[in-house]
């Protein structure tokens, strides 16, 4: 988060009340959403309400023992982000403080309340190789370098998006720190490999456009059923146990973003523990690479304070926006919105403030609306494009979708991917229920599939949706009369869908070759399905009995496709299989 210096920094109030994060003060200089310095420890604090004399401020640390009539010291800045080389590969608490520098000062990894250190190394020096010569007119977000930040992201330094602009009059080239200035216009603005941001205000972009592109996730789920475009929103509501989390994480790992922001909020230690000692060692598929060197990671644990968990999501998502920017595709994980929602109630109470529904604010819905609509595929001011996907994880309380959290993200996201308990302890994994689950995005994705992976996408997937309907309909009568009772051709159907949802649906995140199904394959799995149909089918009204058919050696390999790694063969050759042994039952 971004430091204000000693001069900018003024003591001109004191605490009148503390409770929990929530602390007023009487005096204080300040404007909504200043960044405040409360007690004698100077603890980080954000100001929400000023009434007359009185202004209240959330404080991001613990409040305990700070005592009335303690200083204030107001910035006069709203709560910023730090933005330059060295966020990539870096991981933040929820006001952008990087963990490992404070534990380094520290000397443990339990903090003291009051340290802080700024969101990017201020003296390390980066290898600025300029874009722009003297004479060249530059504009707002305009590129005027490249820094080598990692092995795989060049950063591009940009003209801050709240400057003029105008003639470069002198531009440096060599190694300098994030503080030095590179570039200087005529008239006089200086541009440096910093910026600083406030993170409450969506950074400007010339034009949201349709997405048509997706965002392939090497989820069969997902990118068969499913999909999500670039630049769009998602929301992952389910209960406890039900794979949120490793949902989450198989987006960061394998989505083709360039970019991957993973906030971690209010989530329990062990699992954000799994997050920071796992994404280290993960290679990137693309690239080869270390996965980190494209990923920055916000960790705000359900023990840290609250009210930094309120701020976390907006500093991912304004860091996301800066990747975007210069051009990149960003994919925001956000796990769990349901304990920012949390968040904004407890300090809502706090402020005794008119609770909505279940006690959250009646502005809940207003907040979510806020940071969805920052997603999306942008025409950047600096001519290049770029997008922000966000998904967005949601812990309703038993699981139970109709809570406030749930039913006002589904008003704003386009697709949903529903966690099921049930399928959860059967164990298939991905958890996700196809019948309760939706895409909105489907119809202007299908040209890129089409174009991209095979012409008939699109129907061989509706195939795929009515099988599934139809077996969750005959299911009805299963349990009343039984599988015997059915027509033969509905036992069929019933076989049918079993293995769509046995070898295409499910997938197993902890296997080498199964946690990523590329959408060629994921194509050729549900094309094999469709072939022992196509075949079963003919072969019952030929007049074979179902039991014949079902039991015919090569359909069991239908399970196998996903974890081979040289599939296009195999997938050939099974099919051939299953073509000639049903065949020769008639």
């Amino acid at each position: 988060m971004s430091q204000a210096t000693e001069s900018d920094v003024r003591e001109d109030g004191q605490i009148e009340s503390v409770s929990g994060p929530v602390v007023t003060a009487t005096d204080l200089d300040a404007k909504m959403n200043d960044v405040v310095y409360v007690g004698h420890e100077g603890l980080m604090g954000e100001v929400i309400e000023i009434e007359g004399n009185i202004t209240t401020i959330q404080v991001y640390e613990e409040t305990s023992a700070v005592s009335p009539g303690e200083p204030v010291e107001s910035t006069g800045a709203p709560l910023s982000v730090d933005l330059g080389p060295g966020m990539l590969d870096a991981i933040y608490d929820g006001v952008q403080r990087p963990l490992d520098v404070l534990e380094e000062k520290m000397g443990s990894a339990f903090l003291d309340r009051g340290v802080d250190a700024p969101g990017i190394d201020l003296e390390k020096t980066w290898e600025f190789n300029p874009e722009v010569s003297e004479g060249d007119e530059v504009g707002p977000n305009d590129v005027v370098g490249i820094v080598p930040e990692t092995p795989s992201i060049d950063h591009k330094v940009m003209v801050p998006p709240d400057y003029e602009g105008g003639d470069v009059v002198d531009v440096k080239s060599g190694n300098y720190t994030v503080e030095d200035t590179i570039v200087e216009l005529d008239n006089g603005e200086e541009i440096k490999m910093r910026q600083e941001w406030p993170v409450r205000s969506q950074r400007p972009a010339d034009e949201k456009q349709t997405p048509d592109t997706p965002l392939v996730s090497g989820q069969r789920i997902l990118d068969g059923l499913f999909p999500l475009a670039k630049g769009g929103t998602a929301a992952i509501p389910g209960p406890f146990g039900s794979g949120k989390t490793v949902t989450q994480h198989q987006l960061a790992k394998w989505a083709d973003a360039d970019i991957v922001v993973y906030v971690g909020c209010g989530e329990r230690g062990n699992e954000m523990t799994e997050v920071i000692e796992d994404f280290p060692e993960l290679e990137d598929p693309t690239t080869g690479n270390a996965l980190m060197d494209r990923t920055c990671l916000i960790a705000n644990t359900s023990n840290m304070p609250v009210a930094a968990r309120e701020s976390c999501v907006y500093t991912g998502i304004t860091i996301a926006e800066y990747f975007r920017d210069m051009g990149y595709d960003v994919a925001l994980m956000a796990d769990s919105t349901s304990r920012w929602a949390e968040a904004m109630r407890e300090i809502s109470s706090r402020l005794e403030e008119m609770p909505g529904e279940e006690g959250y604010p009646a502005y809940l819905a207003a907040r979510l609306s806020e940071f969805y609509e920052r997603a999306g595929y942008f025409q950047n001011i600096n001519g290049t494009e770029g997008s922000v996907s966000v998904i967005g994880a949601v812990s309703p309380p038993g699981g139970d979708f109709s809570e406030p959290v749930t039913q006002n993200t589904l008003r704003i996201v386009k697709t949903f991917w529903a966690l099921d308990a049930d399928l959860a302890e059967r164990r298939h994994f991905p958890a996700i229920n196809w019948n309760e689950s939706y895409s909105l995005y489907r119809d202007q994705l299908d040209p890129w599939f089409e174009d991209n992976v095979a012409a008939d996408w699109a129907d061989q997937r509706q195939w795929a949706i009515d099988t599934l309907d139809e077996e969750d309909e005959l299911q009805e009568i299963v349990q009343l009369v039984g599988k015997d009772a059915l027509p033969e051709d509905q036992q069929l159907t019933l076989e049918v869908a079993r293995y769509l949802r046995e070898a295409w649906l499910q997938q197993d995140a902890f296997h080498d070759v199964d946690t990523y199904c590329e959408p060629e394959k994921t194509y050729a799995i549900l094309g094999a399905i469709k072939t022992f149909n196509d075949e079963a089918f003919e072969a019952l009204e030929a007049g074979v009995p179902v039991e014949e058919i079902t039991a015919v050696d090569a359909i069991s390999q239908l399970n196998r496709i996903g974890v081979q790694e040289e599939w296009e063969e195999y997938v050939a050759e099974l099919e051939d299989d299953i073509a000639e042994q049903i065949r020769g039952l008639y």
